[in-house]
C-alpha cells in the first residue's frame, strides 16, 4: 500500500518534484512511456493517446514476442524471466532509433535500471497508478493469462509486485491516478505531458 499526501485540487496526489499532469513540457521528448501494474491500462490508455497525438503506439512486449517469434507467456514458461528481461532490453534499446511514440512496456520493465537508462534523457517516463483490487477487476478472466498472475490469488500476487515495484514506479515523472480520472482524463493528461509549450 501507498501512503499518499493530501489530494491536490485536481483530485490527485501531488509529490515533490513531480510533474503534475497539467504542466506541459517546454520540449516534446522522444518517447512518453506508460509503467504501472498489470491492469492499469497502460496498453488501452496508450492507444487512445498515441491515436490523439498522431504518434504510433508501441506495445513492448509485443515486441518482445516478434524478436522470438513467441509469446511472452510462453517466452516466460520456456526460458524464465531473466531472458524475457534480456530481450526486453534489446526492444528498450531499439527506440532510440524510432519517432516519437506512446510506449507501453510490461509492468516489471521499470526494475531494470538499464531499461531506463536507455529510454533517458529525453523521454517522460509516467506512473498510471492503480490499485490491486481494481486492477484485477479491470482484467476479469484475462489475469490468468498474466504469466506473473498465474496460479495464485491475484491480487495477493499484485499487492507483492506493488510492494516490491512501488519505489521504482515513484521515479516516473509524473502520476496519473487512473481510478480518479475517467479514460478520457487520463488520455488528455497523458496528451498533456507529451505536448510542447504551445503545442495543439
Amino acid at each position: 500500500m501507498i501512503d499518499d499526501p493530501a489530494p491536490s485540487p485536481r483530485g490527485r496526489p501531488a509529490r515533490r518534484g513531480e510533474l503534475d499532469a497539467g504542466e506541459l513540457r517546454s520540449d516534446s521528448p522522444a518517447h512518453v512511456v506508460l509503467v504501472g501494474l498489470p491492469g492499469a491500462g497502460k496498453s488501452t490508455h496508450g492507444r487512445h493517446a498515441a491515436r490523439h497525438l498522431r504518434r504510433p503506439f508501441i506495445d513492448l512486449d509485443r515486441r518482445v514476442a516478434q524478436l522470438t517469434g513467441e509469446s511472452v507467456r510462453r517466452i516466460f514458461q520456456l526460458r524464465g524471466e531473466p531472458a524475457f528481461r534480456k530481450l526486453e532490453r534489446q526492444a528498450t534499446a531499439a527506440l532510440a532509433l524510432e519517432p516519437a511514440a506512446i510506449v507501453a512496456p510490461g509492468g516489471g520493465w521499470i526494475m531494470d535500471p538499464e531499461n531506463v537508462a536507455l529510454i533517458r534523457p529525453g523521454a517522460i517516463i509516467v506512473w498510471l497508478r492503480v490499485s490491486p483490487v481494481v486492477a484485477v477487476q479491470r482484467m476479469g478472466a484475462r489475469v490468468r493469462l498474466r504469466p506473473l498472475l498465474a496460479g495464485a490469488d491475484p491480487v495477493v500476487a499484485l499487492e507483492a509486485l506493488l510492494e516490491r515495484r512501488a519505489a521504482n514506479y515513484a521515479t516516473a515523472d509524473a502520476v496519473i491516478d487512473t481510478e480518479v480520472l475517467d479514460w478520457h482524463g487520463v488520455v488528455k493528461a497523458i496528451a498533456a505531458l507529451a505536448m510542447p509549450v504551445g503545442g495543439h
